[in-house]
């Protein structure tokens, strides 16, 4: 356990730091908002695109990997939708328990990965990634326009943004660069690894700034619903998931690390831009982050690391 404490220590107290940052308004003005946009853009794209078209991906369980961890995205998903009339919950909020329950923080995800199992970790990390973000993006968007939140235009904002996400470019990107042999030639390989090397510290004080403490005062149903399905449901059926297709030590921890990781801060910007309830959402991020702070280590404990 000290060994899963000393490698995600570092992560968490990142965040708190974020908070602090974000609590006393350093360095004030829009610096955070602007920075968020430097990494989602341009930081973390970098880091996906040096790491996947420079991996070796023969090493990676892809095909175990996609079935374990979209396999329980898709039973959740499924699962959300059938019990959603016994929740109560309006359209709006029903989407932002949706992205609560599925979206994973992807700062949090890489920066584990790699702390716990060094440049391999990364790389499975990157082949996850890869494989989840245009299907929770998809499915996110496929529940704003299910549950009759978006108006036309937004509809077709929506679309837009799946189309124009920096990420999923990024991990077409880097895939096409790995199996076209092309690689990373001359300098760009140096140049977007520095890059990268900035995304996550960043990316996990970024986190921390994002917390709203204050929303956690709105007790919701959906809250604590979301959190029980994201924290603790989900883990469970990846890990038995798992542990069924016989991934290795690595590839089991980074399927579960990303099954157990709390939800992503950009959920409040889309909640925002297509009629979810970002009250709610707010709520959500902030609850899950500091919870999954306690159960994160514990579920890394209980795979064994």
């Amino acid at each position: 356990m000290a060994g899963i404490a000393e490698a995600l220590g570092p992560l968490f107290l990142l965040i708190l730091l974020g908070a602090v940052l974000g609590a006393l308004r350093i360095p004030g003005g829009d610096f955070w908002t602007r920075m968020e946009k430097l990494i989602y853009f341009l930081l973390f794209p970098a880091m996906l695109i040096a790491t996947l078209a420079q991996a070796d991906i023969s090493r990676v369980p892809v095909v175990s990997i996609a079935i374990t961890l979209l396999g329980a995205m898709a039973v959740f998903s499924v699962l959300l939708w059938w019990i959603r009339p016994r929740l109560g919950l309006t359209a709006a909020a029903f989407t932002s328990v949706f992205q609560g329950a599925v979206r994973f923080n992807t700062y949090v995800g890489v920066a584990g990965a790699a702390a716990l199992h060094g440049s391999h970790g990364a790389t499975v990390a990157a082949v996850a990634l890869a494989l989840m973000i245009p299907v929770v993006n998809v499915l996110c968007v496929l529940t704003f326009i299910a549950a009759g939140t978006l108006g036309r235009s937004g509809f077709w904002k929506s679309l837009g943004a799946l189309v124009q996400n920096p990420l999923i470019l990024a991990c077409l990107a880097g895939i096409g660069l790995n199996l076209s042999g092309i690689g990373l030639p001359g300098w760009s390989a140096g140049s977007l690894e520095l890059l990268g090397r900035a995304a996550l510290p960043l990316g996990l004080v970024a986190v921390g700034v994002a917390l709203r403490p204050h929303a956690l005062l709105r007790r919701d149903l959906g809250l604590w619903v979301s959190s029980l399905v994201k924290l603790v449901l989900m883990p469970v059926l990846v890990l038995i998931l798992g542990w069924v297709f016989g991934l290795g030590r690595v590839s089991l921890d980074v399927a579960l690390l990303f099954a157990a990781l709390p939800t992503a801060t950009s959920a409040y910007i889309l909640a925002r831009q297509l009629g979810g309830d970002a009250d709610l959402m707010a709520g959500l991020i902030t609850a899950q982050t500091l919870l999954a702070m306690l159960t994160l280590p514990l579920w890394m404990r209980l795979a064994g690391s």
